[in-house]
């Protein structure tokens, strides 16, 4: 979210309990403890999967009357959820349907309708960028012969099949300190079962591309180098050649923040002038709970000693397709050699013309996350409960249609986030799904 909302709430915090940051994964989880506790209307500042998702969860918890309210009149969308919503989607897995056993691994970042309709496809295990190696590791360990197709993020696909790739070469010994049930032969023979879809990406990953990588080798070759999951190829493989030198991290976004922490937590253990700088290959309001939980770690040693000069540097490369430029149109009521210089300043997209840049955020920022404004939830909190219906365009999408073979799509949809679910608490995948898997899933009923 834009750095103003992230601060105020995490304030906001302190005096009032129902505020729940995070990823979008526990979100629906929160909300289904706020409705316990008696809350009666529930904001999600987010992208529309995360509201729709949170309904249902409401929904399926027996909260049927608390409001679920998104923060714009207008569609939230997400590129990856668009990706997984288009028809060449449905053709990847129509393909994977004619090639049992086949489990469908989909990123967690899609709607609630696609995770339904592609279950009824093939059977559907939902994952995150911090799970989804080890959900698939799991799976090929689990079923024999098994087709795994992962979509619809074709970086984090590609990015997988890479750091499969690289465990080929490692030893049985460091095989097994990932997962138990694999070794080189293993991991070799699962590569040529592992299917990803390729025409899909994050609009903000998608940047860190070639010329930021390049930026980062000429001039942060010492710095730390994070990257999430969804960044292109040669970001991955520069953070992961980092990471072998204990310089680096790639992961979710809470494998970034944790990266971090542990560094800062050595250093300050050291009690030696430092100076730490961390490349951040992520979207940039991530930034402010690094900022968030940095000056925490250094509220906590200071009150407990005097301490070194450590300093955090927090470096945001910025790709030059995050840049425009001024145009004479826009500077008309200035004189012409003012308008001439105008034209060639660089500036942040979005302030200029909504390009997928924020002024608070910086250039690797999403423009759906940035709809949710400070404005926007309080027009939404000052008009509750808006018995006039002036709200109505702003309440989350409750899913009523079904799918293809008669079943309700919240239901359907929220069963392969269930199987994640499942697998995160029992490290195994539950037993309806393997067997959906392996006998079809007219084999047992949705």
């Amino acid at each position: 979210m834009d750095p103003e909302v992230q601060g105020i709430l995490t304030a906001a915090k302190r005096q009032w309990p129902h505020i729940h940051i995070s990823d979008s994964l526990v979100m629906a989880d929160s909300a289904v403890q706020m409705a316990e506790s008696g809350c009666k209307y529930i904001a999600v500042l987010g992208v529309d999967f995360m509201s729709e998702n949170v309904r249902a969860i409401l929904d399926q918890a027996g909260f049927t009357q608390v409001g679920v309210y998104r923060m714009s009149s207008e569609q939230i969308g997400c590129s990856l959820a668009d990706a997984a919503s288009s028809s060449a989607y449905t053709h990847f897995l129509k393909t994977a349907s004619r090639s049992p056993p086949s489990l469908h691994v989909i990123y967690i970042n899609t709607s609630l309708e696609t995770k339904a309709h592609t279950h009824e496809l093939v059977p559907t295990i939902t994952c995150t960028s911090s799970n989804v190696v080890a959900t698939i590791l799991q799976a090929f360990a689990e079923i024999p012969d098994l087709n795994v197709w992962y979509g619809p993020d074709s970086y984090m696909g590609a990015n997988i099949a890479d750091l499969f790739k690289r465990m080929t070469i490692m030893s049985d010994e460091e095989i097994t300190e990932i997962h138990p049930d694999h070794n080189r032969k293993t991991i070799s023979s699962l590569l040529q079962r592992l299917h990803y879809y390729q025409n899909g990406n994050c609009i903000v990953h998608d940047m860190f591309g070639h010329e930021v990588v390049e930026k980062i080798k000429e001039e942060y070759c010492d710095a730390f180098l994070t990257a999430h999951f969804e960044v292109p190829g040669e970001m991955f493989s520069l953070s992961m050649e980092a990471k072998t030198r204990g310089m680096g991290v790639v992961g979710s976004t809470q494998n970034i923040l944790d990266f971090i922490k542990y560094h800062l937590k050595q250093a300050l253990d050291r009690d030696v002038d430092d100076h730490l700088q961390f490349v951040l290959g992520t979207e940039s309001g991530m930034i402010t709970s690094i900022v968030a939980a940095v000056r925490q770690l250094f509220d906590s040693y200071e009150s407990s000693k005097e301490g070194a000069s450590i300093e955090v540097e927090i470096v945001f490369p910025v790709s030059s397709d995050a840049i425009s430029k001024t145009s004479v149109d826009d500077s008309h009521h200035f004189g012409s050699s003012v308008a001439n210089d105008l034209e060639q300043i660089n500036i942040v997209p979005g302030v200029f013309s909504g390009e997928g840049c924020s002024i608070h955020g910086g250039c690797a920022s999403c423009p759906y996350m940035k709809m949710n404004s400070l404005e926007s939830l309080l027009k939404i909190c000052q008009q509750l409960p808006g018995e006039d219906n002036s709200l109505s365009v702003y309440q989350a999408s409750r899913l009523n249609a079904k799918t293809s073979l008669g079943k309700l799509v919240a239901e359907v949809g929220c069963e392969p986030i269930l199987h994640m679910r499942h697998f995160q608490a029992t490290k195994r995948l539950p037993d309806k799904l393997v067997h959906q898997v392996i006998h079809g899933n007219g084999g047992e009923p949705l």
